[in-house]
């Protein structure tokens, strides 16, 4: 699976979620509707975060420092994670905390039908962002399904967008229900309550975010397909097996391998270095985020794990 990608979908969720913010915030302020308040700040929070991940995918392209030998890889993915905390602060829990507030006190809603209408506008606009995370997303998830591309994904970017469109269309839906109940009984109480459900659907989506990017930025090594691939490049005549291996993504397309090899006895030191560099290169034609390579030679002196 790819770990490239994911600059036009960030690119099309922000201007869709700037729009938007914008819209659902005049909607507010003709109708006083907290299910448009609560939609407004999503989206503002949104739009935040698509400059947040423009702003990880630009820092994690600096060359690597004296203090950073490694590069800045990992920036993608601590501004993934930042964006997972924000949508869970800004979204849900001031959606959960104004559609609470409006359920004990509901206020009545005027000019329902602007905030029917820029909602209808919002789901149009969201589901053009949602299509361009899909279409751009299908290109490297390869046979990979869609839960398990989001737990799975390198690109911190894509699943992010996904989940953040997913739960903005959710959303909309969510708050046109409320808004409609609302204006067919013409009990305000429904509106809060749609608010509320708009927290508790970001709060889910934030918590899984947060899970998943973290998880690469503490750092994850590859797949067990992909790790028996490498050591299947590495095992040669001469290499008589890998004693164990490590490995580890300094970003989504900086991958870290280390690994003891054990080598017959009776090779010329310059035997070794061929093997080794002959290794390296066997390894970087199949896994071409393989940037860093340590292949250390030993004797093979037992069995030992290769994980």
């Amino acid at each position: 699976m790819s770990a490239g990608g994911g600059t036009k979908a960030i690119l099309a969720a922000l201007a869709a979620n700037a729009g938007i913010a914008l819209a659902k915030f005049g909607g507010f302020l003709f109708t006083g509707s907290s299910s448009m308040l609560a939609e407004s700040v999503h989206s503002l929070a949104d739009t935040s975060n698509q400059g947040l991940l423009l702003l990880g995918q630009r820092t994690s392209r600096r060359k690597a420092s004296e203090d950073h030998p490694f590069g800045y890889g990992r920036d993608r993915y601590f501004y993934s994670f930042v964006v997972a905390l924000m949508l869970f602060t800004l979204g849900s829990v001031f959606a959960l905390y104004e559609g609470i507030h409006k359920i004990e006190h509901p206020e009545p809603l005027e000019s329902a039908w602007v905030a029917v209408l820029i909602l209808v506008i919002a789901i149009g606009l969201e589901t053009f962002s949602f299509r361009t995370a899909i279409k751009e997303s299908r290109e490297i998830k390869g046979k990979l399904g869609w839960w398990q591309f989001i737990r799975q994904a390198k690109t911190p970017e894509l699943p992010v967008v996904l989940l953040e469109d997913l739960g903005a269309l959710i959303g909309l839906v969510l708050a046109l229900g409320g808004v409609g109940l609302t204006v067919l009984t013409g009990n305000a109480i429904f509106d809060g309550i749609g608010t509320a459900c708009i927290g508790v659907l970001l709060g889910v989506i934030a918590v899984v975010l947060i899970v998943e990017t973290k998880s690469l930025l503490i750092g994850e090594g590859v797949s067990r397909d992909v790790l028996d691939e490498i050591i299947g490049q590495v095992e040669s005549e001469r290499v008589e097996r890998v004693i164990h291996i490590r490995t580890q993504y300094l970003g989504p397309d900086e991958l870290l391998i280390a690994a003891k090899i054990g080598l017959a006895p009776s090779l010329s030191v310059a035997d070794v270095a061929a093997e080794i560099d002959g290794a390296e290169q066997r390894i970087r034609e199949k896994v071409p985020a393989a940037r860093l390579i340590y292949l250390e030679p030993d004797l093979d002196r037992g069995r030992t794990t290769t994980a």
